[in-house]
Order: structure tokens, then sequence, then C-alpha cells
């Protein structure tokens, strides 16, 4: 099983209250929902920036990150659903709106990670050969 980490949910809690626009969804979770949501943001960004230093306030801010991408609507656009309605309000999904979990990780959280590293790292995106 992998390490247990034992996160200050208060301190998460004021991080993200403060610091993240989009934050309803973490702050409204229940403390099982957050701890995991923090689980799953430091083990993909420990993943992603292997052998870099993963300062707390950036799995806070990519925790709730994916909170949002994960809520209970968003999470049917995750799980493949085209479009879902409800009591008359209906959402239609993109099929390129779903992401994998790296394609998640917002800027100012590799900015943390470069500024408590001292390297200079980006969203990960290349240029690309094309056939016209």
């Amino acid at each position: 099983m992998a390490d247990v980490i034992e996160w200050n949910l208060v301190e998460a809690l004021d991080y993200v209250k403060f610091n993240a626009i989009d934050n309803e969804d973490f702050l409204d979770a229940d403390e099982v929902t957050q701890t995991k949501l923090l689980n799953v943001a430091d083990r993909t960004l420990k993943r992603k920036f292997k052998g870099l230093t993963i300062p707390n306030n950036a799995v806070y801010l990519f925790g709730a990150a994916l909170g949002s991408a994960f809520n209970d609507t968003n999470v049917k656009q995750q799980q493949g659903w085209a479009s879902m309605s409800v009591d008359g309000v209906s959402v239609t999904f993109k099929d390129w709106a779903k992401k994998g979990l790296d394609a998640l990780i917002p800027q100012e959280v590799i900015d943390l990670i470069n500024e408590e590293n001292g390297v200079e790292l980006s969203t990960g995106a290349s240029i690309k050969w094309v056939t016209l």
C-alpha cells in the first residue's frame, strides 16, 4: 500500500480559500474527499516532476483544481458522458474536453514548483510537425 500522508486540512482549507479562484468544490467536500484530492494531487505532481521538491501549497492548489475537474457534474465528462439533463437543465460535454490528470495541472502550480526548486518548467506544451 502507498505511504499514508497526514495532511493538515486546516492549513489546506485556509490556503485554498484565499488562493484558489475555483475553490467551492474543494471547500465544500468532506474530509475524506479533501484528503483523497490532496493525495492524488501529491502523487501526480511527484510522478510528473520526479526528483523535484513539491511544496504543500502547490499540492493544495492542484487538489482544488482536481476538486473542480471531478465534481458531481464534471466527473461525468471524465467518465466519457456526452450529455446529461436534470430537471430541465441540460449539459453537453465536448469530446476534446476530457483530459488526463497531467493536463489538469495549472500553470500556477508549476510556477510554485519552479520557485521552490529554482527551475523553469512549463506546462509541457510542445510543438509538433504537421504536414499540409
